[in-house]
C-alpha cells in the first residue's frame, strides 16, 4: 500500500476507535480538535515515518514538539499497531523499543519503559486488545499477552500471559481466563519499603555480630 494511503487509513481508524471507546466523545469534530491523545498518536505516526527513513532529527523534533503540547511522549522508533487509544493521556511515556499490538488502550500516567539494565530491546511488547490502567508502569523487555489488563498503579516487572489481569507492586496475576487465581488480601498487603528496611536491618545485625565475634578472638 502507498505510504500516504496507509497513513490516512491509520488516522481514520484512530478517530473511530476514540469515538467507540470514549463515552464522553460527542462527535468527530470534537475528537479531531480536542483530544491530546489522538494528536500525540498522529504526531507519532508522522515521526515514525521519518524514523524509518533514517531522518532521525526530524523524527525526534516532531516527537518532542508533540510531547510539549500534549504531555505524552512517544519515541518515534516505537512500533504501534492499529486503533491505539490514549485516554486523557498526560504523563504517558512509551520507550524506543516498545512494541504495541492492535486495539490497545492506555490511560494517563502509564509508562512502557525500561529498567536501565538491558541493552538493545529494553522496553515491553504489548499484545493485542490490552488495557494499561492509569499510572501503571510496565518496565522491561518482556511481553504482556493478548486480552490482558494491567490495573491502575500496577508495576509490572515480569511477563504476563494472555487473558490475565495483573495488579499490585510488583504486579501479580490475580485473574486468568476469567477465573481468580490468587488469594490476594487487598487490605493487608505487605509494605515493600518496610520489608526492604527489615532485610537491611537483619544484614546490619549479622555484620555487627560477626565483628563482635572477631573482636573477641
Amino acid at each position: 500500500m502507498n505510504p500516504v494511503f496507509k497513513m490516512l487509513e491509520y488516522l481514520r481508524e484512530d478517530v473511530r476507535c476514540v469515538k467507540e471507546r470514549d463515552p464522553a466523545a460527542r462527535g468527530t469534530l470534537e475528537v479531531l480538535l480536542l483530544y491530546p491523545g489522538l494528536h500525540a498518536i498522529w504526531a507519532y505516526r508522522i515521526a515514525h515515518y521519518f524514523q524509518n527513513r533514517h531522518r532521525y532529527f526530524i523524527a525526534r523534533a516532531i516527537s518532542q514538539r508533540a510531547a510539549r503540547t500534549t504531555g505524552i511522549e512517544i519515541h518515534p522508533a516505537a512500533t504501534i499497531g492499529h486503533r491505539f487509544f490514549i485516554d486523557h493521556g498526560h504523563g504517558v511515556v512509551i520507550g524506543e523499543t516498545t512494541e504495541i499490538g492492535d486495539d490497545v488502550t492506555m490511560y494517563q500516567g502509564a509508562t512502557l519503559g525500561g529498567t536501565g539494565k538491558d541493552k538493545g530491546k529494553r522496553h515491553p511488547t504489548i499484545g493485542n486488545n490490552v488495557m494499561i490502567g492509569a499510572g501503571a508502569k510496565v518496565l522491561g523487555p518482556f511481553r504482556v499477552g493478548d486480552n490482558s489488563n494491567v490495573a491502575a498503579g500496577a508495576v509490572v516487572l515480569d511477563e504476563i500471559p494472555d487473558n490475565c489481569t495483573a495488579v499490585g507492586v510488583p504486579a501479580i496475576v490475580v485473574r486468568r481466563d476469567g477465573v481468580r487465581v490468587d488469594n490476594l488480601d487487598q487490605i493487608h498487603i505487605p509494605n515493600p519499603v518496610k520489608l526492604e528496611l527489615d532485610s537491611i536491618r537483619r544484614e546490619i545485625q549479622a555484620l555487627e555480630d560477626r565483628l563482635t565475634k572477631e573482636g573477641e578472638k
